[in-house]
């Protein structure tokens, strides 16, 4: 189960970096009275996000008689799933540098307001993480095993207890680790998990009689790809990569990973630099002054004049954050 271990160290660590920024502000700020509201906030994200899950295996096993409406629902889950992937992935390479400042921001316009104020900031930044985790993990969970049993759930915990281990170290400054390439391969390896929780839904989709070719197979390699193997299971569970797939499977795993691997791997243009402003131009000389003989004598010229000194400019400071 290392995709659903992949899962909950990922989004636990981002919840984890989270709120160190958030409490080393409040420890730097000399704000510390405003610490119980934050673990209070994260606390409710957290048990708020475990009752989600709860919700949506609740739903799929006891809520749902039918079949085919139990694979209806489980393949909208994994679709939702995949979205969130992408978007998470993306919006953290996008929002790395500037969220410390963003959430430091928050929090000081929540410390002005008052302790109800703290909480909801604290609750509000965990809850997207524990949301995204819990459907995620369902969806990741069903595509491998085909359901969110024992295994599956302690892969998770231990994810997740990782990532707060990670976390703890990083501030305490006793581990330091290159954040930009750990998001970078560990967001490579969810898009090949989205990809095959995609793969999945589509599966479902079939199943449940919205999408066609349920026994048109793309093609059957199970002579060489063994899935009581342990190559065959590592493939399955990561990547739901199978020995006898439906075509549009096939074309929905390849049709996703490819491109997004691809729109992900790629570097960023660098920004362009700014074009150097032009010489302003030169001033026309004055014209001699006329004499009452009508002789033209040159002008007395003006008395130069001394560049003011310019003011002292204030030098910034910048306040050493503790690296989350």
């Amino acid at each position: 189960m290392f995709a659903t271990y992949l899962i909950g160290l990922r989004e636990g660590l981002e919840a984890t970096l989270v709120v160190s920024i958030l409490v080393a502000f409040l420890v730097k700020s000399q704000r510390r009275d405003r610490l119980p509201q934050v673990w209070a906030g994260v606390g409710l994200a957290v048990a708020l996000s475990v009752v989600f899950g709860w919700l949506i295996e609740y739903t799929s096993t006891s809520l749902l008689a039918r079949s085919e409406d139990r694979e209806l629902f489980e393949a909208v889950t994994s679709v939702a799933a995949v979205v969130f992937v992408t978007w998470m992935i993306f919006w953290m390479r996008t929002a790395a540098r500037t969220i410390a400042g963003e959430l430091r921001g928050k929090l000081t316009e929540a410390l002005a307001v008052g302790s109800l104020a703290v909480a909801g900031m604290a609750f509000l930044a965990v809850i997207r993480e524990g949301l995204e985790t819990a459907l995620i993990f369902y969806s990741a969970a069903q595509s491998a095993a085909g359901g969110t049993g024992a295994g599956a759930l302690l892969s998770l915990a231990g994810g997740v207890a990782t990532a707060v281990v990670i976390g703890f170290l990083l501030y305490r400054s006793a581990l330091k680790i290159n954040l930009s390439k750990f998001f970078t391969w560990t967001g490579a390896l969810l898009i090949l998990v989205a990809a095959g929780i995609l793969k999945y839904g589509v599966h479902d989709f079939q199943e449940a009689g919205v999408l066609p070719g349920l026994n048109n197979q793309a093609f059957d390699i199970s002579s060489t790809l063994d899935p009581n193997a342990w190559y065959g299971a590592l493939l399955a569970g990561m990547f739901n990569i199978t020995a006898a797939p439906t075509v549009l499977e096939m074309i929905a795993w390849v049709a996703y990973a490819v491109p997004v691997l691809v729109l992900f791997l790629r570097k960023p243009a660098a920004p362009a630099r700014p074009a150097a402003p032009a010489a302003p131009p030169a001033a026309p000389a004055a014209p001699p002054a006329a004499t009452g003989d009508g002789a033209s004598t040159p002008t007395e010229p003006a008395a130069a004049t001394t560049p003011t000194e310019p003011a002292a400019a204030e030098a910034p400071t910048t306040t050493a954050t503790q690296r989350a």
